[in-house]
């Protein structure tokens, strides 16, 4: 019988991606896998622990317990109390004490109130960034504080020890990268790639402002705006493709095969994201052989160089006018840049072993990169 019981409140995106690659790396005997499909993220995150309580075999051996934070991990032991004894594996892929909303009004507390919670059931709680953990251990104290005629202490105390970083796996044997065909003469425009999601936390109006102050200050680029869209648009890319007339190459998803060249294209990759606790667009861009410039700010700190970074729609546009106007100094920039970052703690390769020995309870399974410890 199956030893790991894999749990998947949210089997799409990110969250279908890693436990995808995980299985390929198990035996099929070893595990168990139970989903539930990636629509209606606050139905999955309130109700996915009763689902599963009613699917897991009542008769079972499972020793591991692996979750995403979407699932109330709490919520799932006290009703299958038989479960109690697995040793239980959460991983955030976010957080919801930090998650952006456009009114503080609009929180529903009750989804960070059951990441709490779970963290307090698991044993072993894994963050795909330190800029996650570290905001998420941070905010508990203050997010409690906000329940009336309770107090809360030590919370915090008893999650940091359980908490580390293990950065999610990026197949980068999939992706396309840059080639000598791909580079042509000084004259080429530079051609910018956004990635991401058309949803107000990727906040595509600062994308907006900057584009179209890069064309009025008159030089030559194009760009792809990707990532997935949904039934309505951001208003602020209502009439872009007019308004930046002749410049835009792509605008809306691509299939995988196409997405990935276009990355290999690329020159550079942009993110104005307001919220990012990792983001495998960005990483899967640079690479392809993008130069990212991302906000100084959320977890990009973390993953690139200082000088890729702005604080200002203004400090963006300047250095995006300067590698526009020339070129030469753009390729000096990215030839440095390639020199010093490296991709392998990032890699499946690196990252994955470390998950399957967690997973068989193997004492190999460490994390480096521990709280409290």
């Amino acid at each position: 019988m199956a030893q790991i019981l894999i749990l998947e409140a949210f089997y799409g995106g990110s969250h279908k991606q890693l436990v995808d690659v995980l299985l390929k790396h198990l035996n099929e005997a070893e595990y168990d896998l139970l989903t539930i499909p990636a629509k209606k993220w606050h139905w999955c995150a309130r109700m996915s622990a009763l689902q599963f309580a009613g699917r897991i075999p009542a008769t079972h051996q499972y020793r591991t317990l692996f979750c995403s934070s979407v699932l109330n991990l709490a919520e799932l032991v006290g009703m299958r109390t038989d479960l109690a004894t697995c040793r239980k594996i959460v991983y955030f892929h976010e957080n919801q004490l930090c998650y952006p909303v456009r009114d503080a009004k609009e929180r529903d507390v009750q989804y960070g109130i059951n990441q709490i919670t779970t963290c307090l059931c698991a044993d072993t709680v894994l963050f795909n960034s330190r800029y996650n953990m570290e905001s998420f251990l941070d905010s508990i104290q203050t997010f409690l504080n906000i329940v009336p005629n309770m107090s809360f202490k030590g919370v915090r105390d008893k999650i940091a020890p359980k908490c580390g970083v293990l950065y999610f796996p990026i197949e980068f044997g999939k992706l396309s990268t840059r080639s000598v065909e791909n580079v042509e003469g000084e004259s080429k425009p530079l051609h910018l790639i956004w990635p991401h999601r058309w949803e107000h936390d990727k906040n595509p109006e600062q994308l907006v402002d900057a584009l179209l102050a890069l064309q009025a200050k008159g030089v030559n680029f194009r760009v792809s705006i990707l990532g997935e869209r949904f039934d309505t648009i951001p208003a602020c890319f209502g009439d872009l493709e007019e308004r930046l007339l002749g410049k835009v190459i792509h605008f809306g998803p691509l299939p995988r095969p196409e997405y990935f060249q276009t990355l290999a294209a690329g020159d550079v990759v942009l993110s104005t994201a307001l919220h990012e606790f990792y983001g495998v667009a960005m990483l899967e861009a640079v690479y392809s052989g993008c130069v990212p410039l991302a906000p100084n700010r959320l977890v990009y700190p973390e993953l690139y160089p200082s000088d890729k970074l702005f604080n200002t729609t203004a400090q963006l546009v300047k250095q995006l006018y300067n590698w526009c106007r020339n070129r030469p100094l753009f390729e000096k920039h990215r030839d440095a840049f390639f020199k010093d970052i490296s991709f392998d703690v990032y890699s499946a390769e690196r990252v994955i072993p470390k998950f399957i020995s967690m997973l068989r309870n193997d004492p190999v399974g460490v994390l480096s990169d521990k709280v409290g410890y």
